[in-house]
């Protein structure tokens, strides 16, 4: 487990981590930090790159929890959607 606010992901982390994902850096905003409404990340103006660099900078923007194994990941909520990937 990491703690995104002690240790918090470099860009090309987050990339990779979208790759396992498969899902594109917009796709794990939390809209609900408040830099998400500070550095206008509504107005769909913010390459997937310059995404990335804000949410290695402000880590609280970054949805959680996400749990990796191997070579995927999952968003990890509900809560139901983690066992099933577990298994």
């Amino acid at each position: 487990m990491v703690d995104l606010t002690s240790t918090p992901p470099t860009a090309e982390e987050l990339a990779q981590l979208c790759g396992k994902l498969e899902v594109s850096p917009r796709e794990i905003l939390r809209r609900k930090d408040p830099a998400y409404e500070t550095l206008g990340l509504g107005s769909g103006r913010h390459s997937e790159r310059q995404l990335l660099e804000l949410m290695a900078q402000h880590p609280g923007l970054i949805q959680r929890p996400i749990v990796v194994k191997g070579g995927r990941a999952i968003l990890a909520r509900p809560a139901e959607a983690l066992a099933a990937f577990l298994k």
